[in-house]
C-alpha cells in the first residue's frame, strides 16, 4: 500500500513549511519511502494528515473492488503509542470506499519529521462492510526472514486479532475517528486545524 508519495532527494524537514509533515516510512527489509502530507490536526493523542493526491498509476484493489485510485485523497489518522495507523480511502470523485488499518510499530513523531515502521499486516473494512485481512503472506515472509523482530510480530498479530474483534462487533474504527470524513478534514484544514469534538 502506498501513501501519497513524493519521490525526491532527501530534503531536511526544516525546509518544509505550511503544516507539511515528512513521513519516513520503513518497510521490511529496509526499504525507505518518504511521503509529504499536510498536517490537519496535531493533538497529543491524535494526528490527522491529508494526502490529497495518491500518485500511483496502479489503483489499490481489495478483491475485485477498486478502493483507491490515482489522484484520490487519503486521510490518515496516527495515534501516538498505538500499533496501527488508519486511512480513509477514496475514489477520485471523493467517494469514500473504506478504512485501511495499517499495523505499525508505535510512530516516532518529532516536529515535522515522523518515522513509521510497517509490520506488513493490514486490515480492510469497506464502506459496504466487507472485512478482509491483507498482506498475510508478506507478514509471514517478513517474520520467517527475521525482518520483523519476534516481539513486534507477536504484537502485530495480537493487534490484528483485537481490531478484527472490534470490527466484527461494529466498534471499528474507534468512535473518535468514526465521525471524521474527508469533508470534515477539509473543513478543519480551512479553519486552521481546530478539531471540535
Amino acid at each position: 500500500m502506498n501513501r501519497s508519495e513524493r519521490n525526491r532527494e532527501h530534503e531536511p524537514a526544516a525546509d518544509l513549511a505550511g503544516g507539511l509533515i515528512e513521513i519516513h516510512y520503513l518497510r521490511p527489509p529496509g526499504r525507505l519511502q518518504v511521503y509529504v502530507q499536510e498536517l490537519v490536526v496535531d493533538e497529543p493523542d491524535l494526528k490527522i494528515t491529508l494526502a490529497d493526491d495518491y500518485p500511483s498509476d496502479v489503483p489499490v484493489r481489495v478483491g475485485e473492488r477498486t478502493v483507491l485510485e490515482q489522484g484520490a485523497p487519503i486521510v490518515w489518522f496516527v495515534l501516538p503509542g498505538e500499533w496501527y495507523d488508519l486511512g480513509l480511502f477514496h475514489l477520485n470523485d471523493g467517494t469514500f470506499t473504506g478504512y485501511y488499518t495499517n499495523f505499525i510499530a508505535p510512530a516516532r513523531l518529532e516536529a515535522s519529521t515522523w518515522e513509521l515502521h510497517d509490520l506488513c499486516l493490514d486490515l480492510w473494512l469497506g464502506s459496504d462492510g466487507h472485512l478482509e485481512v491483507l498482506d498475510r503472506e508478506e507478514f509471514d515472509e517478513a517474520v520467517k526472514r527475521c525482518w520483523i523482530e519476534a516481539p513486534a510480530a507477536r504484537r502485530a498479530s495480537q493487534e490484528l486479532e483485537r481490531v478484527l474483534g472490534e470490527a466484527k462487533a461494529g466498534r471499528w474504527p474507534p468512535a473518535r475517528i468514526r465521525g471524521i470524513d474527508l469533508a470534515r478534514v477539509r473543513s478543519i484544514l480551512a479553519a486552521g486545524g481546530a478539531l471540535d469534538e
